[in-house]
Order: structure tokens, then C-alpha cells, then sequence
């Protein structure tokens, strides 16, 4: 369980950074600003995790479906870069280790 945690944290930390990385890289791309805010929100998603805060992990399933479902709609899939096709992945894994951490619930030791 701790494990899984600690996955989902480094992956919105990671995810954060990138996103927050890629949109000051090209502040004139239309994207900016809502690149800047995911980075943001992913970050601030993973220091709340690793708090063990239990909105986090409601969050962290429905903030990351965001771009997701965005991305079926906006993004010719044909014209992704790498790294809207690695964040989008990424997405997929961090709602996975949001689900199970909401799913299971740890095995509390008898005293």
C-alpha cells in the first residue's frame, strides 16, 4: 500500500515538474496556460498525497481524466509529441494507483 502511495506521488511530482517545465519552455504555445495549471495542480496533488490526505486520492482519480478525455476530443493523435503521449500515460497509471489505494484498504495490525 505504502509502495503504491509513494508511486502515485513521484508520478504527479514528476508529471507536475514536466508540465510546469514544457509550458515556460514555450510561453507563446496556446497551451500555456493550461499546462501551467495542471503542473500546479499535479504538484500540489502529490505533496497532498505523500500528506496522506484523503482528498488527494479522490483528486488524483478525477483531475488527471481530465486531459484524457481533452485529448480524444482536441488532439490529433497522429500529430502528439512524445511527451503529450508520456504525460497522458502517466495519467492512466496515476488514476490506477488512486483507485487502488481507494479500493484497498490496509490491513490494520492487532495490538
Amino acid at each position: 500500500m505504502k509502495a503504491i502511495r509513494y508511486l502515485a506521488t513521484c508520478l504527479f511530482l514528476f508529471t507536475g515538474i514536466m508540465h510546469i517545465l514544457l509550458a515556460v519552455k514555450a510561453p507563446s504555445d496556446p497551451y500555456f496556460i493550461p499546462r501551467l495549471v495542471f503542473g500546479v495542480v499535479y504538484f500540489a496533488l502529490g505533496i497532498s498525497l505523500i500528506m496522506k490526505k484523503k482528498f488527494a486520492v479522490y483528486l488524483g482519480i478525477i483531475i488527471p481524466i481530465i486531459p484524457l478525455v481533452l485529448s480524444f476530443f482536441l488532439a490529433d493523435f497522429k500529430t502528439l509529441d512524445t511527451w503529450s503521449i508520456i504525460l497522458l500515460g502517466i495519467d492512466v497509471l496515476v488514476i490506477i494507483c488512486c483507485l487502488l489505494l481507494l479500493l484497498i484498504k490496509e490491513k490494520v495490525k492487532p495490538a
